[in-house]
């Protein structure tokens, strides 16, 4: 059951709440405990004691020793009476010489010691009392021996005592447990407040991660984790922006050139259309790079179908028109589940790099390995070094800064290629073949095979 006020209280509020309940519960059955085990402990004491001072008086009234007063027992039993069986006091101690009949407990011959207790006292006190037959006759007397409650037996005395006692304690296991939180959720709290600090502008700062690997420690790598996560995104984003403007800078700056040297040499206007329509078809190539781009995050709300991943790569290989032979080697029946569109953007973005960079021939294969679905595409061209070989997936990454930009290429086809195989749940890598050549290697899981017919 949820108490809605306890959700307005901190953590270590509630942890301290929790505590205290925990150790009330713990301690008020042994404070009550120890209160009956302590007044049972004294009362078994004191009628002890006054056992022994009414034996030792009733041997002397046996053998007719009885002295007048009567010395006080020991362990503090100073209130001794001897009394006939018509309640006359014949004897006492001195302290209680002026007192009535300390008890009307009076032991039969069958039972000859009994115990109690008693309020014969003035002040309306309470006593111990162990009474004690002399002798089985009938006319035998009755000695009363006694001694008068502690005052922490009185009254409730011994309650409160035990309940102050666990008061205490609870309280102070509630303070404990407060320091001991606050000083457990303090890097919680430094967190928090660097957290707060961050702003979009700003993700370089980290929160302090504290020693250990407790909790909190895993809190705060998470948290630095997803902070470098934010700052790497954003910093691509950034870069993003920075290249696509550039990008598209490029070919509308060239359409205005263009147009304005139309305007200027009218003679020259069917050059200058022309120019102007190829550098449209670059910015139309662009703009439709990064929409597919901005479209293949969501693909799980496209349907998928399953493909033949040679007839795939055979039907759009079959399309170009490159000057550069395509070898194709393809192993029949590798089927997966995807978006036939994405998937083709896959191989050609891939065969068109190869195609731009490759000195004589590509090489095309289609296999199926280990419940996975292989597409290596492979050229002769110059070897890519091993630390630029993630970086030529990145968005308008090129490798040579002098390139020009009309080569064909909008900078998005490795980028692309890589998401929509992220998207299908795959990989796409670039790596050397056995011969040396350029590879890149795509892998995406097989199609579950179909049921069987019924």
């Amino acid at each position: 059951m949820s108490v809605p006020w306890l959700r307005d209280l901190s953590i270590r509020a509630r942890l301290m709440l929790l505590a205290a309940a925990i150790s009330a519960l713990v301690l008020i059955p042994v404070a009550v405990a120890a209160d009956v085990v302590t007044r049972k402990g004294v009362e078994h004491a004191m009628w002890e004691s006054a056992t022994q001072a009414a034996s030792k008086v009733t041997a002397d009234v046996r053998s007719h020793q009885l002295g007048s007063p009567i010395p006080p027992g020991k362990d503090g039993i100073d209130l001794i009476q001897v009394v006939t069986p018509q309640r006359k006091i014949i004897a006492s101690s001195n302290a209680a010489e002026d007192l009535p009949l300390l008890s009307h407990i009076w032991p039969g011959p069958e039972e000859r010691i009994q115990s109690g207790i008693s309020c014969p006292l003035p002040d309306g006190g309470c006593v111990y009392v162990t009474a004690i037959r002399t002798t089985t006759d009938p006319d035998a007397v009755v000695v009363y021996a006694a001694r008068a409650a502690p005052s922490v037996l009185n009254g409730r005395i011994l309650e409160v005592f035990y309940a102050i006692q666990a008061a205490l304690l609870v309280a102070g296991i509630a303070w404990i447990a407060w320091r001991v939180a606050g000083r457990a959720l303090r890097p919680v709290k430094a967190i928090t407040t660097e957290l707060a600090e961050i702003t979009i502008g700003d993700l370089n700062k980290r929160v302090p991660e504290p020693p250990g690997n407790d909790e909190v420690a895993r809190l705060a790598a998470t948290a630095n984790a997803t902070l470098a996560r934010l700052q790497r995104s954003l910093e691509q984003q950034r870069q993003f922006a920075a290249d696509a403007s550039h990008e598209l800078r490029t070919p509308i700056t060239g359409i205005r050139a263009q147009l304005e040297s139309a305007r200027l040499h009218p003679e020259d206007c069917d050059e200058a259309i022309s120019a102007a329509l190829r550098d449209t078809g670059r910015l139309e190539a662009i703009v439709s790079d990064l929409l597919l781009l901005a479209r293949v995050g969501t693909t799980a709300t496209t349907v998928h179908e399953e493909i033949d991943l040679g007839d795939l790569v055979r039907q759009e290989v079959k399309r170009r028109t490159d000057s550069i032979p395509v070898e194709l080697d393809l192993e029949p029946d590798v089927r997966v589940m995807g978006v036939r569109t994405h998937l083709a953007r896959v191989v050609n973005s891939l065969v068109d790099n190869a195609s731009r960079h490759a000195l004589t021939v590509v090489s095309t294969k289609v296999r199926s390995f280990e419940g996975l679905a292989l597409i290596t595409v492979t050229n002769d061209g110059e070897p890519i070094p091993a630390t630029e070989r993630e970086r030529i997936f990145e968005r308008f990454a090129r490798l040579d800064t002098a390139r020009s930009r009309t080569d064909g290429g909008t900078g998005l086809g490795l980028a692309i290629a890589r998401e929509v195989a992220q998207a299908h749940h795959g990989t796409v890598v670039l790596d050397d073949s056995p011969a040396g050549l350029v590879r890149f290697t795509v892998r995406l899981p097989l199609a579950p095979p179909a049921d069987p017919p019924e």
